[in-house]
């Protein structure tokens, strides 16, 4: 990851800073002497994580600040690698529900047109039962 502009640079920072908590164990494993509480105190801030970092292990402000970088490229590549994974069960999963729509809701709603009087006192007896059984769970535990 360059950085040979100034906007580059900002968008570095910011993405860095926007990440950070979720970088907070690599960055440990990383560098286990770094103090958690102090990594924190840095809120999320490039430099200064890079400056306590090398503060505390002897590098350059430079050299740690670009393994922050490549800690922050590897994780956004592994983000975008589980977000298009997950991309298949997501369509899977919208096509289940639009099935589950089409076929269930209509089988649900014919009984209770015809008698809604009927589905009301089964809703309020069900409602009732699970009332009590919480009731009783309560009290037991």
């Amino acid at each position: 990851m360059t950085l040979d502009t100034p906007t580059a640079q900002h968008s570095v920072q910011q993405l860095f800073r926007e990440r950070f908590e979720a970088l907070l164990p690599a960055i440990q494993r990383q560098w286990p002497d770094v103090a958690r509480q102090t990594l924190e105190a840095t809120r999320g801030s490039l430099d200064e994580v890079a400056e306590v970092i090398a503060q505390q292990t002897g590098k350059t402000a430079v050299v740690v600040q670009d393994q922050l970088q490549e800690l922050l490229q590897v994780a956004g590549e592994q983000t975008s690698r589980l977000a298009s994974s997950l991309e298949p069960l997501e369509r899977q999963l919208e096509d289940l529900l639009d099935d589950l729509n089409s076929t269930l809701r209509p089988r649900l709603e014919k009984p209770v047109r015809e008698r809604p009087l009927l589905a009301l006192g089964l809703a309020g007896a069900v409602g009732l039962l699970l009332g009590l059984m919480l009731a009783s769970g309560r009290r037991s535990g």
